[in-house]
């Protein structure tokens, strides 16, 4: 058994103000609460004498991928930025080889800075180096080189600690050259003692020595000056706390590795994510050196010197320091098991794209067998060999191996993924090979994939969606419906979109879904997992950083629950509802677009009974139209309303009442040019409360229908549906209470009923060992006063308890996190008893029994 009781690595107590009566045992102790008449009536029961299905140890574990700056700049710690050179635009347009480098110069020396690219390179993969041409010493104290400011506003450095510098270099001066490093500030000020080496033969050479900043800075520069002549060529400038996670080097910054290693993570699934099926799958080799490629995990192995470096997919640099080998090796630091995914050759995440090249795909796939054997061979096959060449003559133990990641051409991916089975299976029976059901909670993609997944009998099944709070408080019981006979799932990517507490709720109400299902849900992974608070591409995220300080989200807390608590077996159990009544469909209606300029002209609002709400050729200008995000350009233009602006993404003007209900939107829409087509805004209440109907989108290849939740969007109906430019389409919506008919050209093209309830009082309870663990959330305004029947009289009369509250607003940052654990002991338990959960919270209660 592995138990998830982690009580006793808490941080501390934290003494709730719902939390009354004295402190025990460094706990805080409750009796069973008195009445509240603001509370709401529930009941919860215990069929403690049943088993429900087994949980797997690995349930719950976490997916890294480098988005957000989530390697370079931060788990990795390396605190140089761009210590190759190898930046440049077709990472970031504003990126350039010496960005993150600045010149300095004192005591008169004078010099050239220049990247090249040319013979004398360090070794073919490290295609860039810089070349320093010493024009004059400035005598005794002249020195002449460069400063490199880190990630974020500069390198944090401690006072006392050391930190480990390198660089390859190589000079033409026949004296050598004279080499000096030192740590400063943003303003010049020498932190440290400097660190001297005589730079000596024109043949590349790697240096090495130790700094100690004499003050703490969050601002550190590291300063690499040369006196002498001649040529001098510095590549790979490198500096390294020390104090990585566990002390590795080439290592982990510490806190972030920590924090993800408090999850006690079941499994670690890398490196992507996006960055697995995007780009090239070509090899980084002569004679294009493709920047824009898939990741190929035998770029990432190997002295970092000879890896290969990529522009990644989410707009930064990617130096992949941060390898397939410190994957293996941080999985097994943590205690998780890995589960790496490699290319299916078929694009995802808005390229869409097949590569039908044979050798290609075969050459990948050898690619993969030879994956397994890095890491599961004995040290006398090829790749085990280099596995320990590296350090590690053990195996890594992998077990699991995904293929691809949200395909939008399910058949052709499913075709390149039976290809990869087959080979890996032939080879290599024992590992369990995951395929995947698309980008989104549902639609045609998805119920395309899962056919062909069943069809073939595929043993886990890779699910991905990000919707709103209100959608996983209406699909606790997604689960409930699978076939048990059927592929399992891994729900490899999910979350709530924000990092708010409401968000964290309704996760940890579908999280209650996941476990009751544990015979079919058998991983589970949020995301992503890490964001730099200054330069990220995505939220919600689960853990935050800057360069000194990271801190877990409201997610992280709910995640961080559950994973410490899951325990062994589901244990049968009941709780009332709350009914939800829903009403009809209300708002007004919009007009938008997203990368794209289009043209929208006789707007018709019908009322069920006839009645004209409003009519607009746009003859008389679009005075009765609001803009509503303030981004695009729009403007009427030969008697239509246009926008312009194909860089403008969520242009949404509205017109009309948010109090209409039950009526007919039609407008005839124009795709002018742009990458997508037309949005169809209806039920408008505001920017983050409405629907829409959008035509084309996702770079036109598909259409759908999106629900827009308190800025949180889900998809409601979806085809592949796309849009000509030039060709004017007549669009029709018709709005019946909750029930909802699209039209396109006459024809239906759909038609949905948004009726399920969100239910905001969700428990499941698990038997870990001897306790019952009882986990129950409550995602609504009122508390819930709630008679427990544990169905059992061997309980102890005393339970631990612990406790997510706060807003349903609450945001953790830096400074402040105000939704953290708060525990407790809680008095007078027997078999049954009443207990009143907080208004919005999480609550875990754990029970002793037999």
């Amino acid at each position: 058994m592995r138990t998830r009781n982690r009580i006793t690595r808490r941080t501390g107590v934290v003494v709730s103000g719902l939390l009354t009566t004295s402190l025990a045992a460094g706990l805080l102790t409750q009796s069973p609460a008195a009445a509240d008449p603001a509370a709401t009536d529930y009941t919860l029961s215990v069929d403690a004498g049943r088993e429900g299905p087994a949980i797997d140890p690995t349930l719950y574990g976490v997916f890294f991928e480098d988005i957000n700056n989530a390697a370079d700049g931060g788990l990795y710690a390396e605190l140089v930025q761009n210590r190759s050179f190898e930046y440049g635009p077709v990472d970031n347009r504003s990126y350039t080889p010496l960005t993150a480098w600045q010149q300095t110069a004192s005591g008169g020396a004078t010099g050239t800075l220049r990247v090249v690219d040319d013979a004398e390179r360090l070794n073919e993969r490290n295609r860039n180096h810089l070349r320093v041409d010493l024009a004059g010493t400035g005598g005794a104290t002249g020195r002449f080189g460069i400063v490199n400011s880190g990630y974020g506003a500069g390198m944090a450095l401690k006072a006392g600690k050391r930190y480990d510098f390198s660089v390859w270099a190589r000079t033409d001066d026949a004296a050598g050259t004279r080499l000096t490093t030192e740590l400063r500030t943003g303003d010049g000020t020498v932190l440290s003692a400097p660190l001297a080496v005589t730079v000596r033969g024109d043949r590349w050479t790697e240096y090495t020595g130790t700094l100690v900043p004499k003050v703490t800075t969050t601002t550190g520069r590291l300063a690499v000056t040369a006196a002498g002549a001649g040529t001098l060529r510095l590549d790979m400038v490198s500096l390294f706390p020390r104090d990585t996670y566990k002390g590795r080097e080439n290592g982990l910054r510490k806190d972030l590795a920590e924090k993800i290693a408090a999850l006690d993570p079941g499994f670690l699934r890398f490196p992507g994510g996006c960055l697995v099926n995007t780009g090239s799958h070509y090899a980084y080799e002569a004679p294009n050196w493709e920047r824009r490629r898939s990741y190929q995990w035998k770029d990432t192995i190997g002295p970092v010197e000879q890896r290969a470096v990529n522009a990644n997919f989410w707009g930064y640099h990617q130096s992949y320091g941060l390898g397939y080998y410190e994957y293996f090796q941080f999985a097994e630091d943590i205690g998780a098991m890995p589960l790496p995914v490699v290319p299916a050759l078929v694009t995802g995440c808005g390229e869409n794209r097949a590569t039908d090249d044979p050798a290609l795909l075969k050459r990948h796939i050898q690619d993969t067998l030879d994956l397994i054997e890095f890491a599961n061979g004995p040290v006398t096959s090829t790749w085990g060999r280099k596995r320990a060449e590296m350090g590690h003559p053990k195996p890594f133990n992998l077990t699991h191996l995904g293929v691809g990641n949200e395909e939008n051409l399910p058949d052709a991916f499913f075709a390149r993924f039976t290809e990869f089975r087959k080979a890996i299976a032939a080879r290599y029976p024992q590992i369990t090979i995951v395929s995947n059901s698309g980008p989104a909670s549902s639609g045609a993609t998805f119920d395309r994939l899962w056919d062909l997944n069943r069809q073939a009998g595929v043993g886990l099944v890779d699910e991905h969606y990000y919707n709103s709070p209100q959608w996983f408080l209406e699909n606790n019981n997604r689960y409930d419906s699978y076939d048990r006979k059927g592929p399992k799932v891994f729900l490899g990517e999910y979350a709530s979109r924000d990092n708010k507490f409401s968000n964290a709720l309704s996760e940890a109400a579908f999280m209650t879904g996941l476990e009751r299902n544990a015979d079919v849900v058998k991983l589970a992974s949020y995301a992503p997992l890490l964001a730099d608070v200054d330069k990220n591409q995505w939220r919600p995220d689960m853990i935050w950083f800057d360069n000194n300080r990271s801190w877990g989200s409201t997610s992280y807390e709910v995640q961080k629950l559950f994973m410490n608590n899951t325990g062994d077996r589901v244990v049968p159990s009941r709780a009332s509802g709350t009914p939800a009544v829903s009403g009809p469909i209300t708002g007004a209606v919009g007009l938008s677009t997203w990368a794209t300029s289009a043209a929208y002209d006789d707007v018709e609002v019908t009322a069920a009974n006839g009645t004209t709400l409003l009519k607009d050729d746009f003859s008389a200008g679009a005075t009765g139209w609001k803009p509503a995000t303030g981004r695009g350009t729009w403007t009427v233009r030969d008697g239509a309303y246009v926008q312009t602006d194909e860089a403008a993404e969520d242009t949404l003007v509205t017109a009309g009442d948010a109090g209409w209900q039950d009526y007919d939107l039609k407008v005839r829409a124009t795709k002018k040019s742009g990458k997508e087509g037309f949005l169809v805004a209806f039920g408008v209440r505001d920017t983050g409360n409405h629907y829409w109907w959008n035509l084309g989108g996702w770079g036109n290849t598909r259409s759908a229908v999106e629900k827009s939740a308190d800025g949180g969007k889900q998809t409601l109906l979806e085809s592949p549906t796309t849009v000509e430019t030039g060709r004017a389409y007549d669009i029709r919506v018709q709005v019946r209470g909750r029930q909802v008919t699209l039209y396109l050209d006459g024809q239906k093209w759909g038609s949905f009923t948004d009726d399920k309830a969100a239910e905001p009082f969700r428990q499941v309870v698990t038997r870990d060992g001897k306790d019952l663990v009882v986990k129950v959330v409550n995602a609504q305004a009122a508390p819930a006063r709630t008679s427990v029947d544990l169905g059992t009289d061997k309980v102890a009369t005393t339970a631990r308890l612990t406790t997510l509250e706060g807003a349903p607003d609450a945001v953790n940052g830096a400074d402040a996190q105000p939704i953290r654990p708060r525990e407790s002991t809680l008095d007078g338990i027997g078999r049954t008893f009443t207990h009143t959960f907080p208004a919005h919270s999480v609550t875990f209660l754990r029970v002793r029994t037999g």
